[in-house]
This record gives structure tokens, sequence and C-alpha cells, in this order.
């Protein structure tokens, strides 16, 4: 079948169909992840504590957040191969079946990490009221992780049928809302009960419920390129879900190696003090507002790939991979001198303890060093993610995490004894050695050829 009429980028300027693509998804992304520093910032307000429950959460969240994986990583290989094929059925059933497997997979691990939230945190280096803060937090978002995962599920639908702008906007109403009932939640303001960390907990929760709800009337209405029918269509595909399942799987075990990873060294950072882990939160947090900016473009670009096979153009395919690390390349370059100059002026809008501050500033200019190789990595997983094949962006976030990173980060902090900048040099440094590796094999081409 020829690619649909609507929202066709696999002809014209391959720069302008990365950025059509790319930017919505990059504003959505950056503007999304602003939230967290927003949440971070009111956090402060009532001391290190709750900015340390949430950053010693944080990893375990990760982990959560990998049953997410299985399904949104397959699905954005099925959805955009589908529609780059012109299979209009085949899309619709694709979205219908994802938001079905995301509420399935968040009413799983939900009621797992509800059950071990409290044990979680103790294991993780928690101290003090460090403990009871993380548990009350954590069992709120895990009640409500189905609209968690089924929202991101949204995001990618609308990517996956050329709809970035329609994403961008409602990430955008979705973070704003979130900002605006962060402070009102968390303090008290207005008619609203103060309920501290849990008020942030609670904004996130209802924040993302009202996104999926929106997001669904958008694709029941016609707002999209693809109608979704709910009701009177065609019984559950379970062909194709196994299908994204299958295609999934990689990218998920990728991604729990890397937040296993982040859970293992989260307790030899926190041997160096509940500052050092709240300036680790904080400082994390910041570079990741930036690098959201790349996964945005990355998204955008993993529908793309997938219009590009789906139509049969490899070689357009080929060259829209090249450019858009060459674009993801120089944005890092750019974020890394933003981050290593103004550290001290991020950091000290959070924190007025010198030590913390301190702290944080060593954290964020060595992490900077490391934002070109991030962003490469970013790219190429991306690039495997709209092709259907996370096996090699599996492997190497394995080797990365557990041959160079865990091992690097416990004989630097438990063997020598040395301090927090060593662990921050390790961290860079498996990244840097792990984009390169995966660097050399994206170059062999044979992603090109993959079939989904």
């Amino acid at each position: 079948m020829k690619p649909l009429q609507s929202g066709d980028h696999t002809e014209g300027s391959i720069i302008g169909s990365i950025l059509r693509m790319g930017v919505p998804s990059m504003i959505g992304f950056a503007v999304g992840n602003l939230y967290d520093l927003v949440d971070a910032y009111w956090l402060s307000r009532l001391g290190s504590a709750p900015v340390a429950a949430v950053s010693i959460l944080a990893p375990f969240l990760w982990v959560i957040h990998s049953a997410n994986m299985i399904v949104g990583a397959g699905s954005v290989a099925v959805i955009s191969r589908r529609y780059g094929e012109g299979d209009v059925l085949g899309t619709e059933l694709a979205i219908r079946e994802t938001f079905l497997l995301k509420w399935i997979a968040a009413l799983l691990v939900g009621a797992l990490g509800f059950l071990t939230v409290p044990w979680i945190v103790r294991l993780l280096g928690a101290q003090g009221e460090v403990i009871g803060l993380g548990t009350t937090y954590g069992r709120i978002i895990f009640a409500g992780l189905g609209f968690n995962f089924a929202t991101y599920s949204v995001f990618t639908a609308l990517r996956g049928v050329a709809n970035p702008k329609k994403a961008m906007l409602l990430m955008l109403g979705f973070t704003g809302l979130n900002i605006v009932l962060d402070p009102l939640m968390i303090f008290g303001w207005w008619i609203f009960p103060a309920l501290g960390i849990a008020g942030a907990a609670w904004a996130s929760v209802i924040s993302y419920a009202v996104a999926f709800t929106v997001g669904v009337l958008i694709f029941v209405g016609g707002g999209a390129h693809v109608r979704l029918h709910l009701r009177g269509g065609r019984p559950v595909q379970w062909r194709v879900m196994a299908q994204i399942m299958k295609i999934g799987g990689p990218s998920a075990i990728g991604s729990v190696s890397f937040s296993l990873a982040r859970t293992a060294i989260m307790p030899m950072i926190a041997t160096f003090g509940m500052g050092v882990v709240a300036a680790y939160g904080i400082g994390t947090r910041v570079t990741a507002f930036g690098v959201m900016m790349v996964v945005g473009i990355g998204l955008g670009l993993s529908a793309l790939i997938g219009h590009n096979l789906g139509a049969g153009k490899l070689e357009r395919a080929r060259r829209t991979a090249q450019q858009a690390m060459l674009l993801a390349l120089g944005l890092m370059l750019v974020l890394a001198g933003v981050v290593f100059f103004g550290a001290g002026a991020i950091m000290r809008r959070f924190f007025t303890d010198p030590e913390t501050i301190g702290h944080g500033i060593e954290l964020m200019r060595v992490l900077a060093v490391g934002f070109p190789f991030i962003g490469l990595h970013i790219m190429m997983e991306n690039i495997y993610a709209g092709v259907g094949e996370n096996r090699p962006a599996m492997v190497c976030s394995m080797i990365e995490a557990w041959v160079l990173e865990v091992p690097a980060v416990y004989v630097l902090s438990r063997v020598l004894g040395l301090g927090p900048v060593a662990v921050w040099w390790a961290v860079t440094g498996a990244t840097a050695l792990g984009a390169m590796g995966f660097y050399a094999y994206f170059r062999r081409g044979r992603w090109l050829h993959v079939n989904v």
C-alpha cells in the first residue's frame, strides 16, 4: 500500500521531516521534564528530606517503568510501520491493543510497587523521616500508575500517526496542570489541604488522568489521522499484542538493566550523606531537562524511521538517521556548555547549604562532559526502536551498566574510598565508552533490513 496522504513525511527535505516530527516532541518532553524541576523546587521549600525521598525512590520507579517500555517500545514500531504502509485498520488495532496492554502492565507492577515500597526505600539507603516520605509518595504514584503508563501511549500513538503537534499540545496541557496543582496541593493554597509530599504525588496522578482522558477523546472523536473505535470493531487481537510485546521485550530488559544499575549505585551514593543524595537528585533532574529535548527529537525520529521503512524507502531512512545523530550531537554540545558554566547559579536556586551546592556543582560539571555521548546513544536507541529491533540497544545498555558503570563505582567508592566526584566520573566514563561501542555496531547497517 502507499503511505497515507495525511501527515506523509516520507517525501521532501529530510532535515525538515526530522524537525516537523521531532521538534514538537522535543518541546513537549522538555516542558514535561520542567515539571520535575518545579516539583523539586517546591519540595525543596519543605527541606532536603522530601527531595532526598523522591531522589532515592527514583531508581525503583525506573525499574517499575520498565514494564511500560515492554509495550511502549514495541508499539512505536508497529504503529508507525502500519501507518507508513497505509494500513488504517492495522494502525487502529495497534493503538487500541497498546492502550489495553498498558493498563494490564500498570495494574500488575503497580500492585507490586505499592506493596514493596517501604522495604525498597530502606534497601536504597533511606534514613530517618526519608523512609516515611518515600513510602507515602511511592504508594500514591503506584496507585495511579495506569494513567501514567497509558498517557505515554497516547503521545506515542499521536506521533506514530504523524500528529506530533497534537501530542505536544497535550503534553503542554498536562504539564501545565501538574505545575499549577503542585504548590496548591503541597502547601494547601486556595481550597486545597496542605498534603506535603503526598500533594506532589496526587498532582501527578490527577494530571495523568486528565491527559489520558483527553487523548482518548481525540482519537475517538476523529481528531487524529486515524480514528479509534472502542465499540463495534474487531475483537481483541492477541496476535498484535504478542507482536508488540516481542518487539518491546529487549527494550524493557535494557531499561531494567539500566534502572537496576542505578538502584545498585544509590546505596553507595547514600554513604556520602543525604546532602549528596539531594544534590544528586537535583543535578540529575536539571541535566535530564536538557536531555529530554533530545529524547523528544528521538521519539519523533522513531516514528519517522518506521514511516520510511513501511513505505520501502531504505536510503531515505539511512540518511534520516545520519542527520538526526548530527543534530543531537550539536544540541548536546550546546547544552553541555550551558550546564558546565551555569552549574553554580542553578544549584543555588534549590539549596542554601554551601556543602550541598558544592556537591551539586561538581556533579553537573562532570555529567556535562558526557552529554554528547548521551545524545548519540539516545538517537541510535530510537532509530532501532523505529525499526522494531531493540536487541542491540539492550546488549549495549547491559554492558554499559554492569561491565562498565557499577564495578567502577564500587571500586572507586567502596574499595578505594574516593569521594562522590569519582562516582560521577565513573558514570560519565561508562556512558562515553558505551556510546562508542554502540556506534561501532550501528555502522554495520543491518537495521535497514529488519521486517516487522
